[in-house]
């Protein structure tokens, strides 16, 4: 069996998601697809763009806190989700927080 962090790290190499440099020079909103990214990442736990709950729970309204999720995109949680953040900078992390926050049932999910 094909631990959860390996196979998302795999999923993300085969969309060409690159790991994140301090040494990019332009900023994350310029070059990061959130939409993108959740949907073919982050969608595979989390359905409907963490509308409803899948593999993982649903996000949509979440209670948790933006440093809450920060961290737990970050560093993920063994066995149940993966860390991240050796694969997305600190300010697509938070751009994936923000896309969360501003998703709406029926609605189709935007970049933020």
């Amino acid at each position: 069996m094909v631990p959860i962090s390996a196979l998302s790290l795999a999923a993300a190499l085969a969309l060409g998601v690159e790991p994140a440099s301090a040494d990019d020079a332009a900023p994350a909103e310029k070059h990061f697809d959130v939409k993108n990214t959740f949907r073919n990442i982050c969608g595979f736990c989390h359905a409907d763009y963490g509308r409803k709950a899948g593999k993982g729970p649903q996000l949509m309204n979440s209670e948790r806190s933006d440093e809450y999720m920060v961290n737990r995109i970050k560093n993920g949680l063994p066995s149940r989700m993966a860390a991240f953040g050796s694969i997305y900078s600190d300010d697509q992390i938070r751009l994936i927080v923000k896309f969360i926050r501003n998703l709406k049932e029926g609605e189709e999910p935007q970049n933020p």
